[in-house]
């Protein structure tokens, strides 16, 4: 097992709260994590037919036969045992008895608000990280070939490619999760809007030409993408609230949270193409904020990751707020640093005053460095965390 950075965030909510909550999408190596960070308590799968209808049957008996806790795998898939988790963990009062997890944070998310409020402490788990990924030694070797290939576990447990993997995903979890949540009947429609979402990956989101892109009503895109960030595979970035004296767009971005699930949606066979493919750029942004929003995840805390840009089109692609001030973020695709880059960020520090900190710049090339107005960091910088 690679080792994950949320496991000292799931083991530090284990002593303060009596039931921890690990969600996140579909094969990101949930279950994984929660039996090795909780080795010595029973692993109940609520996909076992039999167990699921034992918890939905009689859930008071179900939960006493686990007098010290147990890991409880889908848990959202058996809506009655959280009433009765409830006054379990009410009367035992014992931190880090229960251990739940899943995958949709429509059920979960839902139940832990109506019946557990206070009383869960809550992981969100992306997949690998690229530090993750080199604490391990199995980080990709060159920027296409991280871009490709993305964080999944599956792509670095097992002998594996991208191409063979992604389809059959896409197909059993992807389209099998939506279908029960929304019972889509337009199958087709649906792959076309992910396509069309993924084409979309690193740019405001326009949900009335997406919707006629795809051939559905605005009603229905905006189901079908509310489910696709519910499954955690696409984030709206929201745009940064404070007016600095400029008419702000209000118009969130979106992006895909593995990059090369995208890269295989937009029809990428293999990393070489994507040297000269015309969304590099926008595959890169999206691998950046995934890398952002991973960091904050596995410690635990809300992303509160935004995006700044005016209505004359001036833009900061990431925005962060470090105490009382505003870290900003560009994001450039190119090896080779351009002299006009720090343009935007020089423009930014104006605008914001004396909120502003330093601006970073992340690109694809291979050096770090530091310069008058900003510092600006290699691609390979987010293995060393540089936002923690």
């Amino acid at each position: 097992m690679i080792p994950r950075t949320a496991l000292a965030s799931l083991l530090r909510l284990a002593r303060g709260f009596p039931v921890v909550a690990l969600t996140g999408p579909r094969q990101a190596g949930k279950t994984t994590l929660a039996r090795a960070a909780f080795a010595a308590k029973p692993y109940v799968s609520l996909e076992n037919p039999e167990l699921l209808a034992f918890a939905a049957g009689d859930a008071q008996r179900f939960l006493a036969a686990y007098p010290e806790g147990a890991v409880i795998d889908e848990v959202q898939r058996c809506p009655e045992l959280f009433s009765w988790l409830q006054g379990r963990v009410d009367a035992e009062r014992r931190m880090g008895e229960f251990v739940l997890t899943g995958s949709q944070q429509f059920g979960l998310m839902s139940k832990i608000t109506q019946s557990l409020a206070g009383r869960v402490g809550l992981v969100q788990l992306l997949p690998f990280s690229q530090s993750e990924l080199a604490a391990a030694g199995k980080a990709p070797a060159n920027l296409d070939a991280a871009l490709w290939q993305g964080g999944y576990p599956a792509l670095y447990d097992r002998d594996l490619a991208p191409g063979d993997w992604f389809p059959a995903y896409v197909a059993t979890y992807v389209e099998r999760d939506v279908r029960q949540l929304l019972e889509i009947r337009q199958l087709g429609a649906f792959q076309r809007f992910v396509r069309m979402c993924a084409a979309r990956t690193g740019q405001l989101l326009n949900l009335s030409a997406l919707a006629a892109d795809c051939g559905i009503s605005h009603v229905t895109a905006r189901e079908w993408l509310t489910v696709l960030e519910a499954s955690y595979l696409v984030r709206l970035l929201p745009p940064y609230f404070r007016n600095f004296g400029k008419r702000l767009v209000k118009t969130p971005k979106l992006y895909f949270l593995d990059v090369g699930l995208a890269a295989w949606l937009l029809g990428i066979r293999d990393a070489a193409s994507l040297a000269t493919h015309a969304l590099r750029g926008a595959l890169f942004e999206s691998f950046v904020v995934g890398e952002f929003v991973k960091q904050r995840f596995n410690a635990g805390l809300p992303a509160d990751l935004y995006f700044w840009r005016d209505s004359l089109g001036h833009e900061v692609d990431l925005l962060f707020e470090v105490g009382d001030r505003l870290q900003a973020v560009e994001i450039k695709s190119g090896m080779t640093f351009g002299a006009d880059w720090p343009e935007a960020t020089l423009r930014w520090t104006r605008n914001a005053g004396d909120a502003a900190l330093t601006p970073w710049i992340i690109y694809g090339g291979e050096r770090s460095f530091e310069l008058a107005s900003c510092r600006v960091f290699s691609w390979r910088a987010l293995r060393n965390e540089p936002a923690a």
